[in-house]
């Protein structure tokens, strides 16, 4: 089976403060897979699409060990919600809000997405 790539100039963007912040072509995002995008003042976004193709981003730093791994964790849901899975100690974080499922008390920051 051989799969094309999609080829449209469809740009996925992030609200940041300063205004909507291009961060990659629609067309690099695997669907169930993350990406790490470089934010302007050297923070990182994780940036996901689904399956569905709804996108997300959330901070790409692991609050529990300050490591900027987020981008490769393995996605899933729960009870209709998506999250990504930290690669490093597990812990679920809801791409819609950035929520931890798993302690309620951390949560990271959920960024606005679209395409132009």
């Amino acid at each position: 089976m051989t799969t094309t790539l999609e080829r449209t100039g469809l740009k996925v963007q992030l609200m940041l403060a300063e205004g909507w912040f291009t961060v990659c072509g629609l067309s690099a995002l695997t669907p169930g897979r993350g990406v790490a995008a470089l934010l302007p003042g050297g923070r990182q976004a994780a940036v996901f699409r689904d399956r569905a193709d709804r996108l997300y981003a959330i901070d790409n730093v692991d609050p529990f060990t300050g490591a900027a791994v987020l981008s490769r964790g393995l996605t899933g849901s729960r009870e209709g919600r998506p999250f990504v899975a930290s690669p490093l100690l597990k812990q679920r974080f809801d791409l819609a809000g950035g929520q931890c499922l798993d302690d309620e008390s951390v949560r990271v920051t959920a960024y606005r997405v679209r395409t132009a």
